[in-house]
């Protein structure tokens, strides 16, 4: 499978667990548990995004991954494909997604 390179995954990754850490749980409660009271980004790929989260103390980790619109191939696209599911998500949750 093709790869961003490194260096653009890593910045992503620390971007939204850094910055959008919240984001990471939002997308992680829409896509995978409701119970999700952690989450993080853990991977991307021209494919989809993983993260993985957590349902509580005693529960462990769960992976999740969530499949882009389509293959995408340019880092500016990482960002529309998880700006679209941010949005997705909060519309799934109820939530007001905040402006981009």
């Amino acid at each position: 499978m093709t790869r961003f390179p490194d260096e653009i995954v890593h910045a992503v990754l620390h971007h939204m667990n850094d910055d959008h850490a919240d984001d990471s749980l939002l997308i992680s409660r829409a896509f995978g548990d409701r119970g999700a009271t952690t989450a993080r980004m853990v991977d991307v790929t021209p494919d989809a995004g993983f993260w993985v989260y957590t349902l509580g103390d005693d529960l462990g980790e769960r992976a999740l991954s969530v499949r882009w619109s389509g293959t995408i191939s340019e880092r500016p696209e990482i960002r529309r494909e998880i700006v679209e599911l941010y949005d997705r998500a909060c519309s799934i949750l109820g939530e007001t997604p905040r402006p981009h």
